[in-house]
């Protein structure tokens, strides 16, 4: 199975000094699942105009969630059991809903996503940034970390190699639109072979196991080539 598990350790617990949530604002979509306009500057540059990028599979986008559209395909997702291993969000679709919107009601730092591959949903994101989430009490981050968490939806499409060709092409994107980063992060369940390895072939480095609360992970971690620098 080529897929990351999140934690369930809150995401969006880290408090942010006011003034900097000040400087980077807080419109984000309402509790209904409707679009409002990005705040200007937000914290991931706006992941929702990334734009598409050219895979060998084909043309792949990262779709901002829509709660009454999207969530009753991720709800179905995370239980498949092969899933719900290591994201842990099985049952009802209002468990699943609460996670999202947890996301959307936030400030902006972790954004869920549905992967688009030629037109079909087939893939949920999350892009979260790594130096405000959680994981920065576990193990050293620089400012503008990027993380990933990761799950192919269908069995059909894991085991094709499939998964790492969207690490690289989405790890890709993450270095072109978000210019302040240096370093894309992810941290799958060591017990995930298949998700670290898929790691791995899009060019990720082990960097140690960290203990999470709720897991112990593997920290991959993939740099910006330094000629890419600023």
């Amino acid at each position: 199975m080529t897929s990351t598990d999140a934690s369930t350790d809150d995401t969006l617990d880290l408090h942010l000094p006011e003034e900097f949530v000040a400087l980077f604002g807080r419109e984000r979509r309402d509790q209904a699942g409707t679009e409002a306009p990005p705040p200007r500057g937000d914290l991931l540059d706006r992941v929702a105009d990334w734009g598409p990028a050219v895979t060998p599979e084909g043309r792949f986008q990262l779709v901002p969630v829509h709660v009454e559209r999207d969530v009753p395909l991720i709800a179905r997702w995370m239980n498949d059991p092969a899933v719900a291993a290591f994201w842990e969000l099985t049952g009802p679709r209002s468990v699943t809903e609460d996670h999202v919107r947890a996301q959307l009601a936030g400030d902006g730092r972790s954004v869920p996503c549905v992967g688009v591959l030629e037109g079909v949903p087939m893939s949920y994101w999350e892009i979260y940034r790594a130096d405000l989430d959680p994981l920065a009490r576990y193990c050293p981050v620089r400012p503008h970390d990027t993380g990933l968490h990761l799950l192919i939806g269908d069995s059909a499409d894991r085991g094709q190699g499939l998964g790492t060709t969207l690490l690289r092409s989405v790890t890709d994107l993450v270095l072109a639109r978000r210019p302040a980063c240096t370093r894309v992060l992810a941290e799958p369940d060591v017990r995930n072979t298949p998700s670290v390895a898929a790691f791995l072939g899009a060019g990720y480095r082990f960097s140690a196991e960290v203990d999470l609360p709720a897991k112990r992970a593997a920290l991959m971690i993939r740099e910006r080539p330094s000629g890419e620098l600023p």
